[in-house]
């Protein structure tokens, strides 16, 4: 032994450590502290090499002290052991040394073997689960919630930022009439002249005026315009609210008792549902406009023929009908973003993920209740 180890050992315990093999049982006995442990390192290791059986039993009754270094040792040999496929397990741990054992003891991390890949099916089945047993409860709350105070907020200025309302009605109501103008001449434009295509044939060139007419104010007009605000309103909504919540920003609304819904979205509700029924006649005049064109250059219909054929044909229903689809689509658009803006999750990217999930969404919503109102009101 050499002069360092000697003066090492002459500080150290008086209880050397020494070991025992006994096929599947390692005894210690004496001191696992670090003088000790050092010089047993190399030697037993060396005898670990040659170790086959299945299990390891490390009997420690016998052990009077331990420290940091001697539980090292055991989380070593533990691991080796573990890495070859063979269990370790603690046996007779002393009271004295127990505790020492437990708190310098680390959790090792073992490899998983990842899940099997589900069948299709299998898939299809969780998401229909959690569809109806997760999102749809979440999203007839957030809809029961944002009807009440739409209402409840009409009576009352509780809570209500000053100048909210027309700050809202500019972004999304102002702000769209150009986008929503020049889809809606484009379509009148277009349907017009694929309609005189057909209707020429049979000298039916007047029946244009009636077909653009009702098309755009009951079915065209609130849709289109729906649409155009779904993708341009609607993401706005999801990544306003879901950028709040990833910045904590609406757990600090709770804290202070403020509802994030009513605080953050029923503003945005009272301006859409104004807004877009504005929108969609502003889109039905332009989108007859865009016939009108087509008739006088196309048809040869004098604007004045146009709008009397227009006048006959259009009823008081036909201007419900789109009335009540625009402040259907205006909730829809509403409720989607803010669904999918308070359910963010994963910082930056999963505002990205929810902004193109709630447009996609909207616009579906939009479209499947236009089928639905368009079975009710025919």
């Amino acid at each position: 032994m050499n002069r360092r180890n000697e003066q090492k050992h002459s500080s150290a315990p008086e209880t050397p450590l020494s070991w025992e093999w006994n096929h599947q049982e390692l005894r210690f006995r004496g001191d696992l502290t670090l003088p000790w442990v050092d010089d047993a390192v190399e030697p037993l290791f060396r005898e670990l090499k040659h170790f086959s059986p299945s299990q390891l039993v490390i009997v420690l009754d016998e052990v009077k002290r331990l420290d940091s270094a001697g539980v090292a040792l055991l989380q070593r040999i533990a691991t080796v052991l573990e890495e070859k496929g063979k269990t370790v397990l603690f046996a007779s741990v002393p009271r004295t040394i127990a505790p020492t054992l437990k708190m310098f003891t680390l959790e090792r991390s073992r490899e998983r073997t990842p899940p099997a890949r589900l069948f299709w099916i299998e898939r299809l089945g969780e998401a229909v689960d959690r569809f109806f047993r997760i999102d749809l409860i979440r999203f007839v709350y957030l809809m029961a919630d944002i009807f009440y105070w739409s209402f409840a907020d009409l009576f009352t200025h509780r809570q209500r930022r000053k100048g909210e309302f027309v700050n809202q009605v500019v972004l999304m109501g102002a702000n769209a009439v150009p986008i929503v103008s020049t889809i809606a001449l484009l379509i009148g434009l277009v349907v017009a002249l694929q309609s005189a295509a057909q209707l020429r044939q049979f000298g039916a060139n007047v029946y244009v005026a009636d077909l653009i007419a009702i098309s755009m104010v009951q079915e065209m007009g609130p849709l289109l315009t729906a649409i155009v605000v779904a993708g341009r309103s609607g993401s706005a909504i999801a990544s306003e609210i879901g950028t709040m919540v990833i910045t904590e920003e609406v757990d600090a609304l709770k804290t202070m008792a403020i509802s994030p819904v009513r605080y953050l979205i029923i503003p945005k509700v009272h301006a859409l549902v104004l807004s877009l029924p504005l929108l969609a006649m502003l889109a039905n005049f332009l989108g007859i406009l865009g016939g009108t064109i087509v008739g006088y250059f196309y048809l040869n219909i004098s604007p004045y023929v146009f709008y009397n054929r227009m006048v006959q044909v259009l009823e008081f229903r036909d201007l419900m009908t789109g009335f009540v689809k625009s402040l259907v689509f205006a909730g829809l658009i509403v409720i989607t973003g803010s669904f999918y803006g308070f359910r963010v999750q994963g910082g930056p990217e999963g505002v990205g993920r929810v902004t193109t999930a709630s447009v996609v969404t909207a616009i579906f919503l939009v479209i499947l209740a236009d089928s639905f109102l368009g079975l009710l009101f025919y």
